[in-house]
């Protein structure tokens, strides 16, 4: 029996391994495919993509890389006090994450007039730095820096029921890959840390690179934005493979959820008391979910907790 004639619904054991997920459907629906693809499927076919901003981790109120990326520009306006009158060096230094999170959620929406201001700034926030150089500094930004409004580093805003599910897929023969917007170079400091996904696995937005004088140096110049219909050629590009399992949370990840041949996993941001309530920018992912028959898991009602 191959992946596309699973049905649902053949096994049931719910094994201790994904404690924070509620007993129902949802949690029987992962279980089930698994225990299916572990007696079907070879290993080296088991292949998972998670997208990371909202999917493994806290996305508001902005995207952890925003505070990171605004925090740089915010930098560079005091160095260049001309930069203070225009965007999003205006809002980066008043702090206003509004604004980045409202040029994100538009182009979901398929307005790109304010990313595209945005993206000209986040490219060229580190260039000239070596990839060891941006990495260290990835790396001083998690050790000090905090979510804004849940009161935990953002090194402790993974989802803890996520987590769960990447060490069981791994206990199931799967090989999981990151495939998300945010910048492959940002995410690679601190996965293995997170998520027990080693930097070879991700896959990410990025800028070119140069090499010179033994060293491979960022520059400002756009190579790849891993978002919707980028998404699937860049994870054949990195790993050969249809994958069998993704997970995602968003209008971008509508592609790769449906170049994946399997159980679709898409993840709603449901329970404002423990962490947020939304649904903008994933309007179109939850229709096709609805009209796909794709598994959604409700933060609310699927997840014991949502953070260790």
């Amino acid at each position: 029996m191959s992946v596309a004639e699973y049905i649902p619904g053949s096994l049931r054991s719910c094994p201790p391994d994904l404690a924070s997920w509620v007993d129902g459907p949802t949690k029987s629906a992962i279980i089930d495919f698994v225990g299916h693809v572990s007696t079907e499927i070879a290993p080296e076919e088991r292949v998972a993509v998670f997208d990371n901003d909202g999917t493994l981790w806290c996305e508001r109120p902005a995207y952890v890389q925003l505070d990171f990326l605004v925090r740089r520009l915010a930098e560079q306006v005091g160095t260049d006090p001309t930069l203070a009158a225009k965007q999003p060096y205006i809002a980066a230094a008043a702090g206003d994450l509004g604004w980045f999170g409202d040029a994100v959620t538009k182009h979901y929406n398929g307005d790109d007039s304010a990313l595209t201001v945005l993206a000209g700034a986040i490219l060229s926030a580190y260039q000239g730095l070596t990839v060891e150089e941006h990495a260290e500094r990835v790396r001083a930004f998690f050790a000090e820096a905090q979510h804004p409004s849940l009161d935990r580093p953002y090194l402790a805003c993974g989802y803890a029921p996520m987590v769960e599910l990447l060490r069981f897929l791994e206990d199931n023969g799967f090989t999981n890959y990151i495939a998300s917007g945010g910048g492959r170079d940002f995410m690679r400091p601190v996965t293995t840390q997170m998520y027990g996904i080693p930097p070879e696995r991700v896959i990410g937005s990025s800028v070119g690179l140069d090499f010179k004088d033994g060293d491979l140096l960022t520059t400002a110049n756009p190579e790849f934005l891993d978002d919707g219909p980028v998404k699937p050629v860049r994870i054949w590009d990195r790993v050969g493979r249809r994958p069998i399992l993704a997970a995602g949370n968003s209008n971008g990840d509508i592609e790769m959820l449906q170049y994946t041949q399997g159980l679709r996993l898409l993840v709603r941001h449901d329970d404002a008391e423990r962490e947020f309530a939304y649904s903008a920018g994933a309007e179109k992912a939850l229709q096709q979910a609805d009209e796909h028959g794709w598994t959604v898991a409700s933060m609310r009602d699927d997840w014991v907790r949502i953070f260790d």
